[in-house]
């Protein structure tokens, strides 16, 4: 896929793998990650497309908001988009 940002918002790609669960547990984790996006999106620079891939290593049964959001706003800090 192949997605370019003309307009100066920042935008929200997100892939889960199959081995995190069912897909009940794939579209939790996929909202979890959307509002944790939309709650931070304030403190991230404008123009950026952000592609957020969840991995097996995270237990989506159990996983709390809380988990995800520190996680998100950690690889924001990493790759210096989160102001």
């Amino acid at each position: 896929m192949l997605v370019i940002n003309t307009d100066k918002e920042t935008g929200l790609g997100i892939s889960v793998s199959k081995k995190v669960g069912n897909s009940v547990v794939r579209h939790r984790v996929t909202r979890l990650i959307r509002e944790s996006f939309r709650l931070n999106r304030q403190n991230l620079l404008d123009n950026k497309s952000i592609v957020v891939i969840a991995r097996n290593t995270i237990d989506g049964k159990n996983i709390k908001y809380e988990d995800i959001e520190s996680a998100f706003i950690h690889l924001c800090k990493i790759h210096n988009i989160y102001s």
